[in-house]
């Protein structure tokens, strides 16, 4: 266990119960966090974003968003 009070965990976002491997190298030890993996693989993710109404075409997808079309609307708007 690496002590809080080092301030190397802190810089490094070394959370506690991260695992860290030991690199050997020419001049010495490197220690390196393991990569925490979610475990989810790109196919997982297929439907994931959920679209109610009707289809959109792959055209309409494409379209780039005009941002200024309802600037003046949603600047007066008020929460």
């Amino acid at each position: 266990m690496i002590p809080k009070d080092i301030r190397l965990r802190d810089e490094l976002h070394w959370e506690p119960g991260i695992r860290l491997t030991l690199v050997s190298t020419t001049t010495g030890v490197t220690i390196r966090a393991i990569s925490q993996k979610s475990g989810r693989r790109q196919e997982d993710l297929i439907g994931m974003l959920r679209h109610d109404g009707a289809p959109l075409s792959t055209d309409d997808l494409c379209k780039p968003v005009d941002y200024g079309a309802d600037w003046d609307t949603s600047e007066r708007c008020t929460v």
